[in-house]
């Protein structure tokens, strides 16, 4: 029994967990498409101008267009700047998406700073704001499963540690007013991780040097921002942003429980998962940040309660026999 529980477990940390090092990945300025394919330099504008061709546009938001397009048959996304007052938001996504390359963050294949244009590699099922109806579509549902929910949390939380702990410091993810929001900046691939996607608005923290940060310069409100994010001198006084005071990354671990709810869904097993939770979802939610636990932390009890979780599954007659 040891022994197969060893081979389960193996199995879902190599095939599902992912080691740290991503050997898919190229030398810095370099990537590669599919499998056994040589690492190609990121395209120039000059490349970007002759070798892709826009097919449909997919998607606006705020800051840019998004166009399904193809670069030598193979299917990539194209990204346009619609907003000029914007352009340093964009410039920024971009200055992240070069910084960031790893396996946590969608890959770049070449950008063009003169024409606002970047190009990413394409990812068939979207965003994670369709999790839930890809998991239904019949060739799909046997990954409708409570680990492989857990497993798609906990490359999220992944995510998150990374950017608390990246090669350019302490960066907070400001795109997340909401849930929804949050769920338009990730991509579900085809083997079923999570890739951060849009980088546009990710300060850095800098507490030894006193920088900490605000997400935009307008009033959030509601439950799903950490309550530090919110004007904290009442509606009597008039929302000044000179006024509101910054804060840090402890934010990114306030939201960590509502989104991981999501991933969870309502499948069988999923409120078990929860219970396990229960303890380090309550702790990111105290209301000094301070004293919530770092995205680490949070990480490692996911990966126990995975663990153990699939122990109870591999051999149900354990509790019996203790």
């Amino acid at each position: 029994l040891n022994a197969l529980l060893y081979l389960y477990l193996n199995k879902f940390y190599t095939s599902s967990g992912r080691a740290e090092a991503d050997p898919s990945l190229c030398p810095y300025g370099y990537f590669k498409l599919g499998v056994g394919k040589n690492c190609s330099p990121w395209l120039s504008c000059e490349a970007i101008n002759r070798e892709v061709r826009k097919l449909k546009c997919v998607g606006e938001g705020a800051v840019k267009k998004v166009f399904l397009s193809e670069w030598k048959e193979n299917k990539v996304v194209l990204s346009q700047l619609t907003n000029s007052e914007l352009k340093e938001d964009f410039l920024h996504g971009l200055k992240m998406l070069k910084a960031l390359q790893s396996k946590h963050v969608v890959r770049l294949l070449g950008y063009c700073e003169q024409q606002f244009t970047i190009l990413t590699e394409y990812h068939p099922l979207g965003s994670l704001r369709g999790l839930n109806e890809t998991l239904h579509i019949p060739k799909y549902k046997g990954m409708n499963t409570w680990h492989r929910r857990l497993m798609l949390a906990m490359d999220y939380v992944s995510i998150i540690r990374y950017l608390h702990s990246s090669p350019l410091g302490t960066l907070v993810m400001c795109d997340s007013n909401d849930l929804d929001k949050v769920l338009s900046q990730y991509l579900l691939t085809s083997d079923f991780h999570v890739l951060v996607n849009d980088l546009d608005a990710l300060p850095l923290v800098n507490r030894s040097a006193g920088m900490l940060v605000k997400c935009g310069h307008r009033e959030v409100q509601g439950e799903f921002v950490a309550p530090e994010q919110r004007w904290p001198y009442g509606e009597e006084v008039p929302f000044e942003d000179d006024l509101m005071p910054p804060y840090d990354e402890k934010t990114d671990i306030w939201k960590i429980p509502d989104v991981s709810n999501f991933f969870l869904g309502h499948v069988e097993g999923s409120d078990i998962v929860r219970l396990h939770l229960f303890d380090i979802h309550a702790a990111c939610k105290k209301k000094d940040p301070a004293e919530r636990p770092s995205a680490q932390e949070v990480l490692d009890t996911y990966r126990k309660v995975l663990t153990l979780l699939i122990r109870e599954a591999a051999m149900p007659g354990t509790r019996e026999m203790l």
